[in-house]
């Protein structure tokens, strides 16, 4: 989509299945049931939506999706889709890795930076996309590897390790303007230093939610993740930055809903905030 003077892409980082109860954490399965069906072992489709903004400066692309790294046993467990999806999405539209020259974490969990590295022909580790400056939250890079025993399954090292070795990691504190027209917003509360992601453009705006608000089905401002760490952080922030969105009418984009990948919102009585059903994109 033409967005302002930059085009904007939902490329596709590998689809998979989670637990309904991870996804949904406190909410109850006879509540989130009633809007995402699940499977007999308890499992809910979801996507990992990458975003792909070419400014006319900067080619970026926000977070990397599940990669191709899992085992054969990881990936039967979540159902992840074979291959690299990542770096297959991009090349069926025209786009290499090596195209890229940046690279935004939202945060480094498994599900958004599995693709930031890859092996080689040699099975060594290296950056998917060899020219970009990968930028991560500061807070966000040394939580992630602080080698913290509960958080080792969340953080897989080979996912982010080899960016610091290959000296393309560019760490940053907060709200920083990362590229013109793309600024960082510290959230927190999913993960301590998580972010989303503001991207501006001749009067146009959309925020990138990462896993502040993961589907449409997590608007209501008290629905979260069994992954969230400080879930007071995660609604306070929420609530305002789902409120600015609103008011402002700027799009929303949802990293993980599988069928709305963006839309505008407006706030609900019931349910805090609800999709504007005119924005929602076909198919």
């Amino acid at each position: 989509m033409r967005f302002g003077q930059f085009t904007v892409q939902v490329v596709s980082g590998g689809r998979l299945k989670m637990d309904g109860g991870t996804m949904f954490g406190v909410v109850p399965r006879a509540v989130w049931s009633r809007y995402v069906g699940p499977d007999a072992e308890n499992l809910v489709p979801m996507a990992t939506n990458c975003l792909l903004v070419d400014t006319g400066r900067n080619r970026v692309l926000i977070d990397a999706g599940c990669g191709g790294k899992l085992t054969e046993k990881q990936r039967a467990l979540l159902a992840v889709e074979s291959g690299s999806p990542l770096t297959d999405n991009l090349m069926s539209i025209g786009v290499a890795a090596a195209d890229i020259d940046t690279v935004i974490m939202s945060h480094l969990h498994f599900d958004h930076a599995g693709g930031c590295t890859e092996f080689d022909a040699g099975g060594n580790l290296r950056p998917t996309f060899p020219r970009a400056a990968y930028v991560v939250q500061r807070g966000e890079w040394d939580l992630a590897t602080a080698d913290l025993p509960e958080l080792r399954g969340a953080y897989p090292q080979e996912n982010i390790l080899p960016l610091r070795d290959a000296g393309c990691l560019r760490l940053i504190d907060g709200d920083v303007d990362i590229v013109p027209g793309i600024r960082s917003i510290l959230t927190g509360g999913h993960s301590p230093a998580h972010q989303c992601l503001l991207i501006e453009s001749g009067g146009a705006a959309a925020v990138y939610l990462g896993d502040l608000c993961p589907t449409a089905h997590h608007l209501p401002v008290r629905w979260g993740t069994s992954y969230d760490l400080d879930v007071l952080q995660l609604r306070r922030k929420k609530s305002a930055l789902l409120a600015e969105i609103a008011r402002h009418r700027w799009f929303a984009f949802f990293d993980h809903d599988p069928r709305v990948t963006h839309a505008r919102l407006r706030p609900d009585e019931k349910r805090d905030f609800t999709l504007d059903e005119e924005s929602v994109p076909d198919g």
